[in-house]
C-alpha cells in the first residue's frame, strides 16, 4: 500500500507556533495568598464620610467608627459574615482593608479594583485639574461620596482654595461644593 504523505505549508506551522505563543504569554497565573484563620485580626478603616457602625450578625458585638478613617480591627470571620449579610459595606467601600489577601479570601476584591486607599483621598485633591476627571472617573461609586464629603472639609479648611480645582471636582463628582 502506497504511503501517503502531507505535506505541509512552512506558513501555516509558522502561524500556529506563533499561536501557541501568543497563548502562552497570555496565560495568567493566579497568585497564591496567604492562608488566614477565622479568628485572624483585620485592621478595617473607616471608609464612610461619618460615623460608621457595624453590628455584627454572628456575635451581635457592635463596632463603631468614629470617623471616616478611623481603625478597628475585626476578625476574618465576622468580616466574612459582614460579606453574607450587609454586602453594601463592600460595595460601597465602607470598610477599607488595605490587605489584598483579605479581599481575595472574602472574595470582594472586585469592589476594591479602583479604590483608593486613605491616603491617596488627599493625593487626589493636589492634582492639577485637568488630572482630577481622570483619576476620579475609576473611582467605584461607593467612594465618590466621602471624596465629596472630604472636599468639603479641605475647602472648608482651606487646603483647597483653587478655583479650578474646585470646578474640576464638581464636574467630576456631580455635586456643587461651594456657593455661587
Amino acid at each position: 500500500m502506497p504511503r501517503k504523505t502531507v505535506k505541509t505549508d512552512n506558513a501555516n506551522d509558522a502561524q500556529a507556533a506563533e499561536l501557541n505563543t501568543q497563548a502562552e504569554e497570555k496565560k495568567q497565573y493566579k497568585v497564591k495568598t496567604r492562608k488566614l484563620e477565622p479568628h485572624t485580626l483585620i485592621e478595617v478603616r473607616n471608609g464612610f464620610n461619618g460615623m460608621l457602625v457595624y453590628v455584627s450578625s454572628r456575635t451581635g458585638e457592635r463596632f463603631i467608627w468614629d470617623s471616616f478613617g478611623a481603625v478597628l480591627d475585626i476578625e476574618l470571620q465576622d468580616l466574612r459574615a459582614a460579606k453574607n449579610a450587609h454586602k453594601g459595606y463592600f460595595e460601597n467601600n465602607w470598610f477599607m482593608i488595605d490587605d489584598h489577601d483579605v479581599l481575595v479570601n472574602l472574595g470582594v476584591e472586585r469592589y476594591y479594583r479602583n479604590s483608593l486607599s486613605l491616603e491617596e483621598f488627599d493625593e487626589i485633591f493636589k492634582l492639577p485639574p485637568q488630572e482630577i476627571g481622570e483619576k476620579i472617573k475609576n473611582v467605584p461609586d461607593g467612594q465618590k461620596p466621602s471624596l465629596t464629603y472630604r472636599a468639603k472639609q479641605l475647602i472648608e479648611e482651606g487646603v483647597i482654595d483653587s478655583i479650578k480645582t474646585i470646578n474640576a471636582l464638581e464636574k467630576c463628582l456631580g455635586v456643587e461644593l461651594i456657593e455661587r
